[in-house]
């Protein structure tokens, strides 16, 4: 299976210095601290090429259940925050706890404190007009030496009606370091990776409902309710026309979903029992790329594994998964950011010798399309040498 030709990615340098992703119902969530997300944001202003950041919550996991447009926006993006506290704890279930919950509301704070003592530029795309012209008030009294490149909310459109250009040259032209985009979900993610190269801004995050939390025309739940996970709840509450139903869908796709994924590693984990060997990189011909022997169990321990990983800048990636018989959710994030780093190569990332139960991992993840499968390692090297 050939996966068709993704978008250009760039390079991550940062990734490296980070636990494998934990994958849920194919949303690979990055396990990073808020101190290492703003060092992280940092860097990337400082690089001064373009990055797109997502904070992804159980609603985005229901709906990348029928939007693969929307999964590959997640998958491709530079970093994924988790901003959900019911998510923080299935990874728990899942077996390898997500450090913390980084919400787009509390994280849009952080980084305009950041940007305040930084004098980075912001730039506010998106929300009602109405709420704009408050929250550009709202923000300079709490960040009164905060420079704000632009606050601009566009007429409103279905995304193949809005006037991008328009939009993205006034992002560029305002010298923006950070661009906050509130559409919404899914409207912003995919505003944002149509457009956030154009735009040129070095961060680029979709936001939600974020400006009128600055604004003050919608209040957020107490701090108690977001600890207990109950911050939906106060949202239904305040919105029950608009967000009950959409809560209700969440609801009853994410739960029966990642149950789903908890009783398949476990199946899986029961039907093959450990057996320790240490994952190993193969040479091959010195202009040829490096073979990754993967472990028979690919769980949290192995995933975790420093070593394996390929030294070397060569665009074709050979996974070895002859022997591999149970992959886990940090597993199914290990092989992502293999996928990712090949793309961020110019290259492709092979798979040879996965089996069934490995492959119906992936599927299950609607992931398979990340990699080239073929049967056999000499399969791989006869496609890695022509490529």
């Amino acid at each position: 299976m050939s996966p068709p030709a993704p978008p250009e990615v760039g390079a991550r340098p940062w990734s490296h210095r980070l636990p494998p992703p934990i994958v849920m119902m194919g949303v690979p969530f990055d396990q990073l601290t808020t101190p290492q997300a703003l060092e992280i944001a940092e860097e990337m202003i400082a690089s001064g090429r373009p990055h797109l950041l997502a904070t992804a919550n159980v609603d985005f996991l229901a709906q990348v259940q029928e939007d693969e447009a929307l999964q590959q926006i997640l998958v491709d993006a530079d970093l994924i925050f988790c901003d959900g506290t019911p998510l923080v704890w299935m990874s728990k279930l899942l077996g390898d706890p997500l450090p913390e919950r980084l919400a787009g509301s509390d994280m849009v704070p952080l980084l305009l404190d950041l940007a305040q003592d930084k004098g980075f530029r912001v730039f506010f795309l998106g929300g009602r007009d109405e709420v704009v012209a408050v929250a550009g008030e709202k923000i300079l009294e709490r960040w009164p030496k905060l420079k704000i490149a632009g606050m601009y909310s566009p007429p409103f459109a279905p995304l193949d009606r809005m006037d991008h250009e328009d939009i993205c040259r006034r992002v560029r032209e305002s010298g923006a370091d950070m661009l906050f985009v509130s559409f919404g979900c899914p409207k912003q993610e995919k505003w944002l990776a149509l457009n956030y190269r154009r735009a040129g801004v070095p961060l680029a995050i979709g936001v939600g409902a974020t400006i009128d939390f600055l604004a003050g025309t919608v209040k957020r739940a107490p701090v108690w309710m977001r600890k207990c996970g109950l911050e939906w709840l106060f949202r239904v509450l305040q919105e029950p026309k608009r967000l009950a139903g959409r809560y209700w869908t969440d609801i009853r796709v994410v739960l029966p979903g990642l149950l789903k994924q908890w009783l398949r590693m476990r199946s899986d984990a029961d039907a093959h029992e450990a057996v320790l060997a240490a994952p190993a990189i193969r040479d091959m011909e010195a202009d040829a790329p490096k073979v990754v022997v993967l472990p028979e169990r690919l769980d949290v321990i192995a995933a975790r594994d420093a070593s394996l990983w390929p030294e070397g800048e060569h665009p074709t990636l050979v996974l070895d998964a002859t022997r591999t018989n149970f992959l886990d959710s940090t597993g199914t994030g290990k092989l992502v950011r293999f996928a990712r780093t090949a793309r961020e190569r110019g290259g492709r990332c092979i798979l040879a010798g996965a089996s069934e139960t490995m492959l119906g991992t992936l599927q299950m993840m609607r992931l398979r399309t990340m990699f080239t499968e073929v049967a056999t390692l000499e399969e791989a090297f006869a496609l890695a040498k022509s490529a």
